[in-house]
């Protein structure tokens, strides 16, 4: 059983000129463990008696940082209800599990990556806290996810979930259960075609994957962007062929909106102009 509860004291409110954009963390448990992700949306946007499209963000191999939770206000600035989940964890002392090395990140993303069953399954747990928010739209449900987030996001549809849609950043395709049949709405993948991570061979198998399926999806490439081209901070990693693009992070949200757009309808943003 996955219990929701929000934390006392730590709701945020940002004020804008038009609205209130809501930032709340909210603890919810998996299995024993103590999660804490967080929620964002525009209280103008998105409410029970109209609630809006819901988001589930998944984080990089850093954990639930600024950079995910700086996604989710964009994703509530939009118009609508995002979920910034928890892959890892609370620690000893309560708080999130974020690495600022590539080390400590390793040792985060290590016994999730290599557990595809516990992936998805953090993941579902995630998507019910989603799905539980009185101003979400339990029939308009997507996921996102950056990097690790992606194949987070990926693994999340082909388990079945009740998502209309969902899009990976530079994510790595592959999974330990091919097949895709599960998957009940529409995939958008936005990858980089200077990415060496997987190389063509990975993507030839997710083309693959998907057409045998009969998934509906939309593959795009974006020319010269490697792994992790949407985060400015990848320029820091010193890692080869990881580095930040930012033609192809400003053309691949667009493209996530435009998949939105179709897939989820059109939000209370849109139709107000925002």
């Amino acid at each position: 059983m996955h219990r929701a509860c929000a934390l006392a004291g730590l709701l945020l409110v940002i004020a804008s000129a038009r609205a209130d954009v809501v930032e709340r963390a909210i603890e919810y448990d998996h299995d024993g463990v103590t999660m804490r992700g967080t929620l964002v949306y525009d209280d103008d946007l998105a409410s029970p008696d109209q609630p809006a499209p819901g988001v589930l963000l998944c984080h990089e191999w850093w954990g639930l940082n600024d950079y995910a939770k700086r996604r989710g206000r964009m994703l509530a600035a939009l118009g609508y209800v995002a979920f910034c989940l928890d892959m890892y964890g609370v620690d000893d002392d309560g708080e999130v599990r974020v690495a600022d090395t590539r080390e400590g990140a390793i040792a985060l993303v290590g016994p999730v990556y290599g557990d595809r069953d516990l992936m998805k399954a953090r993941a579902r747990a995630g998507l019910e806290v989603l799905a539980s928010q009185p101003m979400a739209d339990k029939a308009r449900l997507a996921a996102i996810g950056y990097c690790f987030g992606g194949t987070v996001a990926l693994e999340l549809a082909r388990s079945g979930a009740p998502l209309v849609a969902t899009v990976s950043f530079h994510g790595n395709l592959s999974t330990t259960e091919p097949g895709g049949a599960r998957i009940r709405g529409s995939v958008l993948v936005c990858h980089g075609a200077a990415d060496p991570l997987g190389g063509p061979t990975m993507v030839d198998d997710f083309i693959a994957e998907m057409e045998h399926a009969g998934v509906d999806y939309q593959l795009i490439e974006y020319a010269g962007a490697e792994h992790a081209f949407t985060n400015p901070a990848a320029d820091g990693i010193e890692m080869d062929g990881v580095g930040y693009n930012e033609p192809a992070d400003r053309r691949s949200w667009r493209h996530m909106r435009m998949f939105f757009d179709e897939m989820l309808g059109e939000t209370r943003a849109q139709a107000e102009g925002r």
